[in-house]
Parts: structure tokens; C-alpha cells; sequence
């Protein structure tokens, strides 16, 4: 196999960044088509619930555990509402992404079936049905989808939070970026063996055990994995400290699986997205930090980070079968830096 030195590969992406921007006008216009839709057919009702001010607090109001949530959850959708809800969500996300997300969505039977088993009494039962349900995912629109001005979109529930940012139609954010699953591996009935975030987990894990010694010293920076993410699902976040290692500390070998590692998550979004956040991540350094243990089993954490990105992956939980992932951008997350002169000028 040949390899191409990482110069080649930055030209190579910024020759793609180049041409895939053109068609980030195409993204937009899609988002914008599809959102309009959706919404002309919702009752006055479902509107009031599904639609916000863009400058609305609502919008950067986001979590991925279950809760209370504003919008409009597809439970109370029409067949036909829900097919453009999904519509929308698709008009987002790479293939990858898309698989990703509703089989995250249909891990909520798998979660009723284990645990409303257990239920005491039909009062019980109740109780989790309402808690682990697959239609428990809110749309929220913020402000007038068009072509001229920004407009936002969300969808959410519990292990997953995607959000976009669009201003003039043509520029766009998709970022915070969240998936996670309960459980991490099906390990029974008709889904068993099946990984939603089994890529992500293996790839950290064959870079890990790939270091030296030395290297492993520097990237490591606990022995114990945090409970949670250590961003969580903060509003705003900045690079994490220690660093860990850097990817010019890395041999070829390695590099190549850091970079894997980032496709797997950049590639949950549609690919001209994808395209300019390579963009941005592959003018800086990048470095890698882990914690917990190694084993499969193990409870275990990492993160890639640069100077515009942050990735957070952590399996503590459920006895390290229950992860959470994310895609974090320092000055993107919300579009902060495609509206920073919009809020300028509003303030």
C-alpha cells in the first residue's frame, strides 16, 4: 500500500474543501426545503411547539439524557409528519450518520424490553414505556428556514443531540454532535452483537495499544476513567488539559489510525461538512489523551483535540457497556463564529 505524505493529503482535502463549499449551498437549500415542508404540514398546535426565536436561550438548551424536553416529539406526529422529521435529520447527516442515529433511536425498545421486564406492577411498567420510547425524539426549528438570514435546527432525545447552524444558506455549522447507546453491545433477544459505537470504541483501543511505552506515558493522564464525559453537555467548551500526545509524536502507522479515528466521527455528518472541518483540523497540531484501562471490559476514556475541534469518547458506565460520544467545535458549536458579526451588530 502507498502511502501519501500528510502534505499530499492536506492538498487533497483542501482541493475537496474547495468544490464540496460550492455544494454547501445545495445543503442548505435542502435543509431549508425539507424544514418548510415539515412545518406547513403541522397543525397550529404542533407549530407553537416545534418553532422558536433563533436568538431563543431554547437553542443552545441541549442534553442527551432523558428528560423533559421542548419541541415537537415525533410520539405525537403523524405518520406523515414523522417521515419529514426523518427527512430533515437526513438532510444532515452522511449515511453513516443517518444508520447511526436511528438505530440509537430504536436501542429504546431495547432498554423497555430489559427493564420493563423487571417493573414491579403495571403503574411501573407505565413508567419506563413513557421513559424508554423510540418516538421520545423532539424536533425544534429556530427561526425562519430560508435562504436569507440564520436559522437553526435541533433534533434530540436521549443519546442523541444533533445540532445545525445555517446562515445565508450557504454557511453551516453541525455542531455539538452527540451519539451515545444503552446498551454499548446488545447482548440479548433479536439486536445481540450489536455495536452502534463499536467502531469508535475499537479504533481508540487499537491506538492505545499500539504506543510505547514512553508514548503511552504522555497520553495517559489517569488511570481511572471520569464517570462522564468531562465537557458533558456544556454550553461552551475549550481545549482540555493535559493535551496528551501529539500526533507528530506518532509514526505512520499511528497517524493513520488517529486519523481513522476522526473519520469515524466527522463522517456522521454530510460529506461537505465533513469536508470543511478537515479543513480546519489539519492546519494544526492534534493530540490524543486516554484514561481508565485497556482491556475490552475495562472502563476506559479518550480524546482527540486540536486547536478547532474536540472529540470525547467515554465508557464507564453499565459496567463499561454503556458509551457516550461527541464532536465538540471550540468557536463553531451553535455557528458561534458564523454569527459572530450578527451578534455584534444585535448587541
Amino acid at each position: 500500500m502507498i502511502r501519501r505524505p500528510l502534505s499530499a493529503l492536506l492538498c487533497t482535502s483542501l482541493l475537496a474543501f474547495s468544490a464540496l463549499t460550492v455544494r454547501a449551498h445545495e445543503a442548505g437549500k435542502q435543509m431549508a426545503e425539507v424544514a418548510n415542508l415539515f412545518l406547513s404540514i403541522l397543525t397550529p398546535e404542533q407549530k407553537a411547539k416545534a418553532t422558536f426565536a433563533f436568538e431563543d436561550e431554547e437553542r443552545i438548551n441541549w442534553h442527551f439524557i432523558p428528560r423533559e424536553r421542548k419541541g415537537l416529539p415525533m410520539k405525537e406526529m403523524t405518520p406523515q409528519q414523522e417521515l419529514l422529521a426523518h427527512a430533515l435529520l437526513n438532510t444532515g447527516l452522511g449515511f453513516r450518520g443517518a444508520a447511526k442515529a436511528a438505530t440509537i433511536m430504536s436501542l429504546e425498545e431495547v432498554l423497555w424490553q430489559m427493564e420493563g421486564a423487571k417493573a414491579a406492577d403495571e403503574a411501573a411498567k407505565a413508567a419506563v414505556r413513557a421513559k424508554r420510547d423510540p418516538e421520545q425524539y423532539f424536533v425544534s426549528i429556530f427561526g425562519s428556514p430560508d435562504m436569507k438570514g440564520s436559522w437553526g435546527w435541533r433534533i434530540e432525545g436521549h443519546h442523541l443531540s444533533l445540532n445545525f447552524t445555517i446562515k445565508d444558506g450557504q454557511l453551516l455549522r453541525a455542531t455539538p454532535t452527540f451519539f451515545g447507546t444503552n446498551p454499548g453491545e446488545v447482548r440479548q433477544g433479536n439486536l445481540m452483537g450489536l455495536r452502534v459505537l463499536g467502531k469508535e470504541e475499537d479504533l481508540g483501543r487499537e491506538l492505545v495499544k499500539s504506543l510505547s511505552e514512553e508514548q503511552f506515558k504522555k497520553a495517559l493522564f489517569d488511570a481511572v476513567a471520569p464517570k462522564e464525559m468531562i465537557t458533558a453537555a456544556e454550553k461552551r467548551v475549550n481545549m482540555l488539559q493535559p493535551e496528551g500526545l501529539s500526533n507528530a509524536e506518532l509514526n505512520d502507522a499511528q497517524k493513520a489510525k488517529l486519523r481513522e479515528i476522526i473519520t469515524e466521527y466527522t463522517d456522521r455528518v454530510r460529506p461537505e461538512i465533513a469536508a470543511e472541518l478537515w479543513a480546519d483540523i489539519e492546519k494544526n497540531p492534534v493530540f490524543f489523551a486516554w484514561a481508565g484501562g485497556k482491556e475490552r471490559g475495562e472502563p476506559h476514556y479518550y480524546r482527540v483535540q486540536g486547536k478547532t475541534f474536540l472529540i470525547e469518547y467515554d465508557n464507564v458506565q453499565n459496567e463499561a457497556n454503556h458509551p457516550h460520544s461527541v464532536f465538540r467545535s471550540f468557536e463553531g458549536d451553535f455557528g458561534r463564529d458564523i454569527l459572530a458579526e450578527h451578534y455584534k451588530k444585535s448587541h
